[in-house]
């Protein structure tokens, strides 16, 4: 329950202005911030009257909570979004766990750069998208590419490189370009992604057609790979508004205590995504719905309208959002709405079930923990090192609050020379918290080791040294390496039934930090292989290796690049030997 003893004195002096509150629960973590138009009328609610199921648990976990004073309604807001933005609190809404999708960006420059990207704050910067995929935005730059003479390296090299010599570059590192052949390309590439490409096509086979007829048959054909990457890139789809705008339509559906939010993105007049979102709800659902909205602006351009269900309460959105946001009555646009809408419930049906028995699940596992325990556990972290033969030797640290992993705690350890598993986990758990007692940190209630005693042991002398009060307990495997029971700090075992949720919730807090030091791992050695193969490549010293590391960014996708697309950052004979030598060593690679 709610500490009502001191929470009583504070419900008596709130103010009856507009402002945001911030719930804390015993452990002074802040679990939910909300906004009120009156302070007074709406914090007080939450202690007074009946709620339903979702709220009750809620208000249970507040221990205290304090308020922030705004000038009005609005300004409210705007701090509820950067406060959210700020604590991630455990019950409040969040936009689709920070996902954020790529767009195509394309530099202001005097020779301007076309890029796949995800953060999208450059202003100086004119950005397309967002696309469904990242194979979907690199192709649609490579296509453009192809089409438009841009310029590809990130920096102009003292002479012009292959893409000149192709065709596929003006070489502004070495010719002076007229400002106006840039921005006709720039109008050319919004015309194209708006869906309007007859005039490129028209042209591209009359450009076929003229190479037909002098038989240069490789330059035909070019042009209709050209033509065909063009079709595929805009295919039309079902959905396909004539005015060619950028336009966003939200909508969502209630019930049962749970909020879906359905988003469709629509660019160039064509729907090109959609994206879902459905969470517990303990607010009013239209202020859960706008704070949704926000944030997701918040990371995304704001396209040049919003669509949104006429009987919606758009007051403050019209206010924050620098756009037209448009609630229809009729036609095609209200067809859109109602198709969101329809979306969402269809969507919250599906997988309310799901959902709402997870939930469950992850609640009961976490009442089953404390019970074993003897203990009220919220916050439990857990280690896993992954090395081989002592190469590469990193740690990964996953933490869970109340059953639900926390990505934004999550840390990555790089260990000194391996020495011993013991070893290692000695030192991670010593880097650990020794800079939370530095930083005055939150420290875990339970600290879950991958292993018994041995484990524990070495766990508990590393936090007795500190003099820090954590709990530790080991995962203790069967005969099969799978995970059996728990062991505590004094080698009891704990027996946990395998049909029980605490068994589940334990395999999946097993097999999700041993997956995040495993891909922290596998990072490592990607870049690890990349060095050493390009060190083997006659030509090439520390500046040379920066360059590819740096334009190419992954191992995977300097395999996947062409001569002339190396060629693009280092000589050619060079770009050859590099191309050589990953291709070479691909028979002998492993996956970690």
């Amino acid at each position: 329950m709610a500490n009502m003893a001191k929470i009583e004195d504070k419900l008596a002096i709130l103010p009856a202005l507009p402002g945001c509150y911030l719930m804390k629960n015993k452990q002074g973590e802040i679990i939910y911030v909300g906004k009120a138009k009156k302070l007074k009328n709406r914090v007080r609610q939450y202690f007074h009257g009946a709620h339903d199921f979702k709220t009750t648990r809620l208000v249970a976990n507040i221990d205290d909570f304090e308020y922030i004073v705004c000038g009005s309604e609005k300004e409210a807001l705007l701090l509820e979004i950067n406060l959210i933005k700020k604590h991630t609190p455990q019950y409040n809404i969040m936009f689709m766990d920070d996902k954020t999708y790529p767009y195509l960006k394309l530099t202001k420059e005097k020779a301007p750069l076309l890029r796949v990207v995800r953060n999208t704050k450059d202003k100086k910067a004119t950005y397309f998208g967002p696309f469904p995929d990242s194979s979907a935005a690199y192709d649609t730059q490579k296509l453009l590419n192809r089409i438009y003479p841009l310029r590809k390296c990130n920096r102009l090299p003292k002479k012009e490189c292959l893409y000149y010599h192709m065709g596929q570059c003006l070489a502004p590192c070495v010719n002076v370009i007229d400002e106006q052949v840039y921005a006709d390309m720039a109008q050319g590439i919004r015309k194209f992604l708006r869906g309007d490409v007859k005039e490129i096509v028209e042209r591209l086979k009359a450009e076929m057609k003229e190479a037909s007829e002098a038989l240069q048959f490789e330059k035909a054909q070019e042009k209709l790979s050209l033509i065909q990457a063009i079709e595929h890139v805009t295919a039309r789809q079902q959905i396909d508004f004539k005015d060619h705008k950028d336009r966003d339509v939200f909508g969502y559906h209630v019930d049962k205590g749970y909020i879906s939010i359905q988003g469709f993105f629509m660019r160039g007049g064509k729907l090109i995504e959609r994206t879902l979102s459905i969470t517990p709800l303990y607010e009013d659902a239209m202020e859960a719905f706008q704070s949704f909205v926000l944030q997701y602006y918040a990371n995304n351009p704001l396209p040049q309208e919003i669509l949104l269900p006429k009987e919606y309460d758009v007051e403050h959105l019209v206010q924050i959002l620098d756009t037209k946001i448009v609630q229809p009555i009729r036609g095609d646009k209200l067809k859109l709405v109602e198709m969101v809408l329809a979306n969402a419930k269809n969507s919250h049906e599906q997988k309310f079930e799901l959902i709402s028995r997870k939930d469950h699940r992850r609640e009961e596992g976490m009442q089953q923990l404390c019970q074993l325990l003897g203990k009220e556990i919220h916050r439990i972290e857990l280690f896993d090192n992954s090395h081989i033969s002592g190469a590469y030797n990193v740690s990964g640290m996953v933490v869970y609050k109340d059953g639900e992993p926390s990505k934004q705690d999550y840390r990555t350890y790089r260990l000194q020379e391996y020495r011993s598993d013991l070893d290692s986990m000695k030192e991670v758990i010593y880097r650990r918290y020794v800079r939370l007692l530095k930083e005055r940190g939150k420290f875990p209630d339970l600290l879950i080791v991958d292993g018994g005693w041995l484990q524990i042991e070495a766990a508990k002398e590393i936090i007795d040294a500190l003099e820090v009060s954590i709990t530790v307990c080991g995962l203790v495997k069967d005969d099969n390496h799978r995970t059996s029971n728990l062991m505590d700090s004094e080698g009891r075992i704990l027996t946990v039934s395998k049909e029980s949720s605490l068994f589940f919730l334990l395999t999946q807090m097993q097999d999700e930090v041993h997956r995040f030091a495993i891909s922290y791992h596998r990072r490592l050695r990607g870049k690890g292989m990349t060095k050493s193969i390009l060190d083997e490549v006659e030509g090439i010293g520390n500046v040379r290796k920066k360059k590819i590391w740096n334009h190419f960014k992954s191992l995977k996708r300097l395999k996947q690049a062409s001569v002339e697309e190396i060629a693009a950052v280092v000589p050619m004979q060079v770009a050859q030997s590099v191309y050589n030598i990953l291709h070479n060593t691909d028979q002998n690679e492993n996956p970690a």
